[in-house]
Parts: structure tokens; sequence; C-alpha cells
């Protein structure tokens, strides 16, 4: 057990939330942590692993501050980060449309999306700087979509009955990520980021229980790096990838966060793993990713699916009346906005019945009255190059026909656990966006990713990492540390177990086994039987792949396998996890449905008596097994009740 990290009256985890009137907790919290002053600022060294929103706001943002900055990126410029592909939109509490928003209203929102399973504190700060971030992008330049007026536009999101998403209209995320590159690349032309692509952490250097660096391999030479610092920034995103076919870049991967996890920092909520309701669906065995479709076209499209069974005519030829508008019949309120988890499930219910298109695994999203109301012109403003993008994948015009859409792996709500300064258990790694766990509970918001990233980057951690500094100081660690060279020589000795593996089995065929295992038992549904089938196939799947993969290649050159056998060892691990921590949470809530708790509806059944908690996990590296400890969630300024979006 970590000291500091504990609370020593309940044995519990200790977040490290500051007292006070949510609403004031922020702000008193900036005012009395502790501060680095200017002059000693450039003394520090910082690591930022990964240049999406998140880690390349933060990296800007403490460069601007004075601190020195390391960077590292695995692909060839930070701009072909994922948070690139990120289409719909980004929240912000500014109540432009002045339809009932407040900061109080997108706090609420987002604890009640992510079923109550997320901090307070943490969700109030997030929805407080919401706005901050708007100001930040319009002054660096992002060119949101505006109304005829000038002024910003906004259109709505899933679980929302405001219209609080600022858009770039299909390409929100690119243009946030050119802001934030922007101003890194600004950094790093004066000197004070130096900038490392083409690298991926391989492992996490710990000297003195405190984070002082990171091993890399060179991703074009296969060099071994180590690289130190006084503090680690990881931002390297979630681990959707697990799946094998999600929506996620073909790149993104748990190795950085798993690494850390096994050098002392805790998982929190592996389970808690989002599932988006507009992808385009799955076409056969050669695809190694999925598509998505933006939330945002929920705003405009229609989702139905043929009343009648099996029903295979083309859907230009289903009367209305044989049409099944199943959101706006089951949730009226909400209609076809409800949150992704519910829209998820919904979908995969009327497809398991046998409603699906042609009595398959996919529904539709139909822009028919749309077009009629506004015009092909106005919808094109807004979605054109997301029709642009259907079209080339599916050879059909969605202005036409309907989209076929169908869920997918998209999201981890689950990472590293973090306190309320986005500190890991392990002093001196902080974890940001993505990675951690902290702001949406058993389900995220659409358009709150964005918001998350940048927030933590430009408005929280610059503060937060500077108490952590004024306190330990400089770290007394140097590449020649004995923990240094004990990390190198592990990593070292990794590679070359891989690359000695000659087996008969592609790395791509046992990701694909892996990720179907994983889907049809702790996907959109799991039970305890399910879970258990899990548990008992991955340690053979695990010990398959490292008997029987076949990796060719060379360590010490450019070497894709090597890099995706890598990444798919440690797949095998979290995958386990997952599925242990699915089976402890003997509840539903947001994405995490157990088929034994759900209401006759087929609603997720909390239990706030035994799981209103975090369950986070420790590994153990004498006995490489996992211990499970909590943080329970406190609940002062909203009641819990039962998600209704009826």
């Amino acid at each position: 057990m970590k000291d500091g990290i504990m609370d020593s009256s309940t044995g519990t985890l200790d977040a490290k939330i500051p007292a006070g009137p949510i609403a004031e907790k922020w702000s008193r919290h900036k005012f009395e942590i502790r501060l680095v002053s200017p002059a000693n600022k450039p003394k520090y060294t910082l690591i930022v692993v990964g240049t999406g929103l998140a880690g390349a706001s933060a990296a800007a943002s403490l460069s601007e501050l004075g601190y020195r900055v390391k960077v590292f990126c695995l692909c060839d410029s930070p701009r072909r980060a994922h948070s690139i592909s990120a289409q719909g939109g980004i929240n912000a509490a500014k109540n432009y449309q002045n339809d009932g928003d407040s900061v109080r209203r997108l706090f609420y929102d987002t604890v009640k999306g992510g079923d109550f399973r997320a901090r307070e504190a943490n969700v109030y700060r997030l929805a407080e700087v919401s706005g901050n971030i708007i100001d930040q992008c319009v002054a660096q330049g992002v060119p949101f979509t505006r109304e005829y007026s000038g002024y910003l536009d906004n259109r709505s999101f899933g679980g929302a009955q405001v219209s609080r998403t600022f858009y770039a209209n299909g390409q929100t995320g690119q243009q946030l990520l050119l802001g934030a590159y922007g101003a890194l690349m600004k950094e790093a032309a004066r000197g004070n980021v130096e900038l490392t692509p083409r690298r991926e952490m391989l492992d996490l250097i710990v000297a003195d229980n405190r984070a002082v660096g990171i091993v890399c391999r060179n991703l074009v030479s296969g060099g071994i790096e180590t690289h130190m610092a006084d503090a680690v920034i990881l931002a390297t995103g979630g681990y959707a990838n697990v799946f094998y076919l999600s929506t996620n870049s073909v790149m993104s991967n748990a190795t950085a966060a798993w690494r850390a996890h096994k050098r002392g920092a805790y998982f929190a909520n592996p389970c808690f793993t989002q599932i988006h309701p507009t992808c385009i669906p799955v076409s056969g065995e050669h695809q190694s990713k999925l598509t998505l479709m933006s939330e945002g076209l929920r705003n405009d499209g229609r989702i139905w699916v043929p009343r009648a069974k099996g029903d295979a005519r083309p859907p230009a030829e289903i009367p209305h009346e044989e049409r099944w508008y199943y959101l706006e019949e089951r949730y009226p309120s909400f209609g076809n906005l409800v949150p992704r988890d519910v829209a998820s499930r919904a979908a995969k219910r009327v497809c398991d019945d046998g409603h699906g298109v042609r009595g398959g695994y996919a529904v539709y999203l139909d822009f028919e009255d749309a077009l009629a109301r506004k015009g092909i012109q106005s919808l094109d403003e807004k979605y054109g190059n997301l029709f642009e993008m259907y079209e080339r994948i599916t050879d059909e015009d969605p202005r036409k026909t309907p989209m076929r859409i169908y869920p997918a792996a998209h999201y981890t709500m689950g990472g590293l656990w973090v306190d309320y300064n986005l500190m890991s258990t392990l002093p001196g790694l902080f974890v940001i966006g993505e990675a951690n766990f902290s702001d949406h509970g058993a389900n995220r918001l659409g358009a709150s990713a964005l918001m998350q990233g940048l927030a933590d980057g430009y408005f929280i951690l610059p503060y937060t990492i500077g108490d952590f500094l004024a306190g330990a100081g400089k770290a007394n660690a140097d590449a020649n540390h004995p923990s240094a060279r004990d990390a190198a020589r592990e990593t070292q000795k990794r590679l070359d177990r891989l690359i000695g593996l000659k087996g008969k089995k592609t790395v791509r065929e046992l990701h694909r086994e892996l990720g179907l295992l994983l889907w049809n038992t702790c996907g959109m549904a799991r039970s305890a039987d399910s879970l258990n089938e899990a548990l008992k196939r991955i340690p053979e799947l695990r010990e398959e792949f490292w008997n029987n993969v076949n990796v060719l290649g060379s360590q010490g050159s450019f070497n894709q396998l090597l890099e995706s056998a890598g990444r798919v060892a440690d797949f095998l691990e979290l995958a386990e996890l997952m599925c242990r921590d699915a089976l402890e949470r003997n509840e539903s809530c947001g994405s995490h449905l157990r088929e034994e708790y759900q209401t006759d509806e087929g609603e997720p059944r909390r239990n706030d008596d035994a799981f209103c908690h975090v369950a986070a996990w420790e590994y153990d590296s004498v006995s490489e097994t996992h211990r499970l400890h909590k943080e329970p969630l406190r609940f002062e300024e909203v009641k819990l009740v039962q998600r209704s979006y009826a």
C-alpha cells in the first residue's frame, strides 16, 4: 500500500478533493496549492507522452509557463494523433442559445449520463472550465461553424435537452488539434519544447517511488532510449482497440498506460468501455477498423428499422407506418438523442429480435424528413464531409438512401486512476485525457471527450503539477540510475523474446480472436457466465500467443509487426482485468450492462449500496496478480436516482 494515497481513517483511496461548496472547490484549490516561481520553472523538465488534444495542449501550456518540456509521439507529426478523427463537436456551458444551459446543468447531465459513477468534484470542475476552452480555441483561430449572423453555432448531442455543442462541421477534432498543434510548435520554435516523433513508450522509470522518466523505442531505427525528467505526463488515449475492431486508429494502444500500471499506477474501472451507436457496420473479416459516423447526425437523422422481422425490402419501399422509430417511441423526451449506451443497447435489442436491416445487424439513420424540411444545401453545410465519407466507403448516397449503422467500440471511460490533481497513485506520474478515468463514470456523453482533453491540458494540469513539483523538488536520477538501466534492460529482454517468436499464427489473427471473444463476452452485454468463459479463454489465448505467434523481421530496425506484437501482448493482459472487473461489479450501470441486473424494460439496474465506488486495481509484481481498492463516490449535489430518458 502506497503512502499518501489512502485515507487512513477508512482504508480507501483518497482523491484529495478540496473542502468547501462544489462551486468554490476549484477556485479555492488553485489558491491553496503550492506554486513554483517563474524563476524556478525552467529548472524543471517534464515529459509529455502523446500529442493529441490533451498532450499537445498540456505541453504548450506548460512550456508557456516556463517549464522545459520533452514531447514524444508515435507518428511522424503531432497532427496525426487520433484526436484528429473526432467529428461531432465539443461541449461548453456558454448558453449562447438562451435555452436554459448553465455550468450546473452541464455538470448534472454529465453525472447523470455517466450513471452516477463519476466524482462530483471533477465533473463540476470540467463544466466550470468548459467555457474557457471555447474562448481559447477561438483566440487560436479554430474555425467553429457560425450562424449567418456570425455568432458561433451550437447543436445538440445525446443526453442533453439543450444545444451546447460547438462544432466545425464534421471535423471538429481536426480543427481543435490544429489549434493545439500551432501552440505546441510555437513553443518548439522558441526552443522550450523538445519534440521527438516516431517513439513508442515501452516502460516507465521509477526511482525512489517517483516517476522520473520513460523507456521508448525509436520506431525507425529500433533503438532503445531512456529519457529522464522531474515528472511524467501520460496523454496516450484509450484502449478500445482491445476489441480489435473499433473506431480508433489502428495505432491506438494501451501499452504506455499498461506499462505504467505494472510499475505501480492503479487502473480504475477497466470494464467501463463505450460502444458508439452510429458506426458503419462490419462488412467482413478483411477489416482492421471501423468508421464512426458522428453523433451530430442524430440531430437531423431519424433511426428506424422495419416493424416486420426479416423485412428485406429496400428502405424506400417500406411505408412510414411499417417503420419502427424505436428510440422516439421508447424515449419520447430525448428521442434519437438519448445517450450512447442507451442508443447502442436499443439497436442491439431490435437486431437481436430480427428487426435489423435485411434481418442483419444494422439499423437505418434516415435524413428523408430533414431533407424535405431544410433542403440538401442546409444539410450539406453541416454534414457534407460525413456524407461524402459514408458514400466513399459504402457506395451509397445518404441523401438518397438511409445510412446503415450499428454500434462499435469507440471510447474507454476506464483508465489509470488519478486524484483531483490528475496525479496517479505513483507520485510524479500525471495522466490526462482519455488515458485517465476521472470524468465520465460508466458512460461518456457525446462531445465531452474533446472537452475533457483540452480542460486537462489547458486549464487544470498547468496548475496542479506545480503543487507536486513545489513539494517534491527535482528528481535525483539520470540515465545512469540503476532504475533507468534496469527498465531499459527489461524492455530489451521483452523485445528479444517477442522477435524470437516464430510460430504459425499472425499477430493479427490472435488479436482478432481476442477482440471477437471480448466483444461477445464483455461488450454491449455481459453476464457471469460469459465473463467466466472469457476468463477461462483469455489465459489460453495468451499462452498461444507466447508459443505460437510469428513475429518476422529484426528488433534493430523499422518493424511494424514487432510494434503490433508488443501492443497485442499488453491487450491480452488488459482484457483479463477488464473481464475480472466486470465480473466483480454485480450491477448494471451505464455502458456496463450485466444481464442479471436489468429492469423489466432492459434498462441498467444499479446497486448503489454495494457499488457506488471507483474500482481501482493494483498490480502486485511479486505474485503477478491484481488487488482491488475502492474509492467511495459521495453525492452531495445530485440525488442518486434511476436514469430516465423517457
